[in-house]
């Protein structure tokens, strides 16, 4: 089983002078997926830039195993074994797909694992086209392919339905289910859309204003409180 636990105590994160997270404490088990949900606005892109280390902390811990990653650099934290899909997918729309994967490994005399193609047939297909090209769900799998490129133990996701036809939402969970399986992954995806995060997550969290304000199990949640929780 993984060993990756991402644990996070009292973090708090600001904007200047205006504080958007505030003691914030939440722990992904290791080779759990787990989703933060809550409205646009409500932090949660806040946490994952903080999570990675493009956010500075004003104060509290973050922590892989024993690890601190507090105070280092978002390619140390890459280093540790975090790896992030931002928002925005934020693939290099001049380079190929092939080119683009290749940026995410940890050696340039690294090749592209044939595992990733696998993963992800599409990519194989259109390998040498250029990534601005690809439809908004082939530049998300490209995105994801890129951040396993670097063999991480805990992949951070913002927002990955976001540009993604509905057709596609199921098979990006099933996607995702299937890569936590295949490398004993630990999850953290931050999400508004209800029915991705249930077919996905094994515990969901709700984000208010920069703070947790619910936490539930996947086995037995209230879909009915959950979707109140996130009209607030």
């Amino acid at each position: 089983m993984s060993t990756a636990r991402l644990s996070v105590e009292h973090l708090s994160v600001a904007y200047g002078q205006s504080e958007v997270i505030r003691d914030l404490s939440l722990q992904a088990d290791a080779g759990e997926i787990l989703a933060v949900m809550g409205l646009n606005g409500m932090g949660k892109t806040t946490l994952m830039k903080s999570l990675i280390g493009i956010l500075p902390e004003r104060a509290g811990s973050i922590q892989l195993n024993d690890t601190a990653l507090t105070k280092l650099e978002p390619h140390e934290r890459v280093r540790q074994g975090l790896s992030y899909v931002p928002q925005g997918r934020m693939i290099f729309g001049s380079l190929t797909v092939q080119e683009n994967i290749e940026a995410g490994l940890r050696s340039d005399k690294e090749n592209v694992p044939k595992e990733l193609y696998d993963l992800f047939p599409v990519l194989y297909e259109m390998r040498k086209r250029r990534a601005g090209n690809l439809s908004g769900g082939q530049q998300q799998q490209l995105a994801i392919a890129r951040a396993l490129a670097s063999q991480p133990k805990v992949l951070l996701l913002d927002e990955p339905t976001e540009g993604i036809q509905p057709s596609l939402i199921k098979e990006l969970a099933r996607i995702l289910k299937k890569i936590r399986e295949l490398r004993d992954l630990t999850m953290v995806v931050s999400e508004q859309v209800l029915s991705f995060a249930l077919a996905v997550a094994d515990r969901v969290l709700v984000m208010n204003r920069g703070a947790i304000i619910h936490e539930s199990a996947r086995a037995g949640l209230d879909e009915a409180t959950l979707s109140g929780l996130l009209s607030i």
